[in-house]
């Protein structure tokens, strides 16, 4: 069984989108914090930080970047200075020369105007970056309009094999139901968040106005935007491949946190040193009608991505210690969320034990499978934390920690060692005319590994919760068996817990689940419970979530902080 990393089961539907290292995901708050005055880290997330008066971007005489054309930032700024080797200089521009832009009251740029704005934010992304550029970078501003339309066919062209295996892996983590077709819940997302991108294929930054009269430039997002090209000049992006959603995602870490702990500084910076180009506030502080479950699974390298690279840097010297990380980037969604322990996902294998009636679903010759991963597990549980009727695992008081770090640290998924999940398919969900309808026929095996008994134990709290949540009953002679009746999650689970393994099997029916994974749903009693219902966290529920992160929206006017794409 080999996975595919172009059409991984959960990366199918975003399989167009998908730049070379990793998925691109939008920030719900659309935007970095500013930080403290001294642009000192203030790291949140557990697990990672950087000491509060260690300077972010250090510029101070001397210090260099490991790539051989770079040079220091330097007090005193040299006679002849050059695009390729003065830090915070770029074709005739110093990061802080003043424009006539500067002077606007809005972030309109005319096409003569563009050149000097790019040049100068180059600068400004060279000067905290401590690294310079080798080339031009050519940027457009175009409306969300215009963004919708010349991307939208890039969910037109998915066979119906791959549009059934994403629809199977996201249903698998409550996320898509049974209305819904997983890569248009996707296109969604990104069509309604995406506030820049980043073309390897073209070496061109495409920043998206929400202004559809007269499109203005973020220059905060420019700044991000501007940090991939100079990955992809020094490092090559298009060589960051994943086998796996969880790998694709946690490479992810490396490359958007970079990006966003450079644009956290560029922000920071503006308006205290720096002139900077913002857009009027054009928002009207709703939420996006997007599929929330699919968003806090791309989220999570912005949200853990900077403090990840807080870490590295503590670890080496400041910034070179993140460009030698590009030689050996992070391969789970765990060693982002938790940097500094290393880990390596486990070798999980689901055999095939279903019977003739069932086969593993294949799409381009291989097996339909994929690695959720600890991220993704959380996203599962939060899910329906924003905007919905029904209790969340992971409530919203527990997710949000502030309007762009959210928290993905938690005891129902910490001990994550790794994960397997399988499609299975049938003649009623290959004729089915509908992706999401045939989910409805087909079933799934995911196995999953733990550290920890009690990480087992853990894990098995929160899916019975989920379970429940939804409405799922006990079936009555059938040992750790349950049916949802009715609903966009219909069907019967079957759980089988073998020390620190915990196997989920899902099928239409409760006769249904030995045919996909022979020995399910066995008779006996049940041995599966949920042991601590005491952890139940009181706070804020989904009405004040929505009203704190429409805030959030309201004053940086929701945009996304990237999405890079490459074409294969």
């Amino acid at each position: 069984m080999r996975t595919r990393s172009s059409t991984a089961l959960l990366a199918v539907a975003l399989a167009t989108l998908l730049i070379t290292s990793g998925l691109a995901g939008p920030a719900l708050a659309a935007g970095p914090a500013a930080g403290p005055p001294d642009a000192t880290v203030q790291s949140t997330t557990a697990g990672s930080s950087l000491d509060s008066t260690t300077a972010v971007g250090s510029t101070a005489t001397g210090t260099t970047a490991s790539s051989p054309t770079s040079a220091a930032v330097q007090d005193a700024r040299p006679d002849t200075p050059s695009t390729e080797d003065t830090v915070g200089y770029v074709e005739g521009y110093w990061y802080d020369d003043p424009l006539p832009v500067d002077n606007q009251s809005d972030a309109v740029v005319d096409e003569d105007d563009l050149d000097p704005v790019v040049y100068r934010a180059m600068a400004r992304v060279e000067r905290i970056r401590n690294l310079t550029f080798s080339e031009e970078v050519t940027v457009d501003v175009i409306s969300r309009s215009e963004y919708r339309e010349t991307n939208g066919d890039r969910f037109t062209n998915i066979s119906s094999a791959n549009r059934l295996e994403a629809n199977v892996g996201y249903e698998a983590l409550f996320m898509v139901d049974r209305e819904t077709d997983a890569a248009n819940a996707t296109q969604t997302v990104y069509g309604g968040s995406v506030g820049g991108s980043y073309h390897p294929e073209t070496d061109q930054i495409v920043i998206v106005s929400e202004n559809p009269d007269t499109p203005e430039l973020d220059e905060v997002t420019l700044g991000h935007e501007l940090v991939h090209a100079l990955q992809d000049q020094r490092y090559n992006l298009s060589r960051f491949h994943g086998t796996t959603q969880d790998e694709e995602t946690a490479m992810s870490g490396l490359i958007e946190g970079d990006a966003s702990r450079v644009e956290r500084e560029y922000k920071a910076t503006c308006g205290r040193e720096w002139d900077c180009l913002v857009p009027r506030n054009d928002g009207s502080g709703q939420l996006p009608d997007i599929n929330w479950g699919i968003y806090f699974s791309v989220y999570q390298p912005y949200s853990d991505g900077p403090d990840y690279v807080n870490y590295l840097r503590t670890q080496g010297n400041d910034w070179e210690a993140v460009n030698a990380a590009y030689d050996d980037p992070p391969r789970t969604t765990s060693a982002v969320i938790h940097p500094g322990s290393g880990r390596e996902p486990a070798n999980v294998s689901v055999p095939d034990r279903s019977s003739e009636d069932w086969r593993q679903l294949r799409t381009d010759g291989e097996v339909a499978t994929d690695t959720i991963g600890e991220a993704g597990m959380v996203a599962m549980f939060a899910a329906d934390a924003v905007e919905s009727d029904r209790d969340a695992v992971i409530e919203a008081a527990d997710l949000f920690e502030s309007a762009e770090n959210y928290n993905y640290n938690h005891s129902y998924t910490n001990g994550w060692a790794g994960d397997k999940l399988v499609a299975y398919t049938n003649d009623e969900a290959d004729s089915a005319s509908k992706p999401a309808a045939a989910a409805g026929h087909a079933g799934y095996v995911w196995r999953t590994q733990w550290e920890s008994g009690t990480d087992t134990q853990q894990f098995v709290n929160g899916y019975l919760r989920l379970l429940e949540n939804h409405g799922a009953d006990a079936v009555d002679g059938r040992q750790d068996t349950y049916v949802i009746e009715d609903g966009g999650y219909s069907g019967a689970y079957y759980l089988n817990r073998t020390g620190e393994t915990l196997t989920i099997v899902r099928a239409p029916a409760v006769d249904d689940l030995s045919n996909v994974e022979a020995g399910a749903a066995p008779e006996g009693e049940d041995t599966l419970e949920i042991t601590d219902r005491s952890d139940t966290v009181s706070g804020f529920g989904p009405g004040a979530a929505v009203g704190a992160i429409a805030t959030a929206l309201l004053g940086t006017g929701y945009r996304a902080v990237a999405d890079r794409h490459d074409q294969d």
